[in-house]
């Protein structure tokens, strides 16, 4: 019987490091949007703005994958953060993990999922 649980629980999304990514062999984080990048007032802190900067500087790609139907506000977090996105994802369903693998051409391995909800964002890359 497989396990459900995450590999990492860490506070905020800026606790990720470079060096905790290199060490998993990470090349792409797969991330959720609300309580994630943004806030539940939907605010979008600098920090992240910053960390999601220095990821990508190192060569980390972040893509977001959302299962909010609404687009504007995923689209806003994506654009300024400068990443891809996909809205309305329908996790824990893995058609949304399984187009940005193929999109990326990045191995599952190599992917990492991070959010706040075990059922729809873990439970989903399983």
């Amino acid at each position: 019987m497989k396990k459900l649980y995450p590999n990492l629980y860490l506070k905020k999304v800026e606790d990720i490091t470079i060096e905790i990514l290199i060490k998993n062999k990470i090349k792409l984080l797969i991330l959720d949007v609300d309580n994630t990048l943004i806030d539940y007032y939907k605010n979008l802190s600098q920090e992240v703005i910053n960390w999601a900067k220095e990821m990508k500087g190192q060569g980390i790609k972040l893509y977001i994958l959302s299962n909010t139907n609404d687009k504007k506000k995923v689209e806003e977090v994506a654009k300024k953060l400068d990443i891809k996105y996909k809205h309305f994802g329908m996790k824990p369903l893995k058609r949304g993990f399984k187009n940005i693998e193929k999109e990326t051409k990045i191995n599952p391995e190599n992917i990492a999922v991070v959010g706040d909800q075990i059922f729809t964002d873990i439970l989903g890359r399983k």
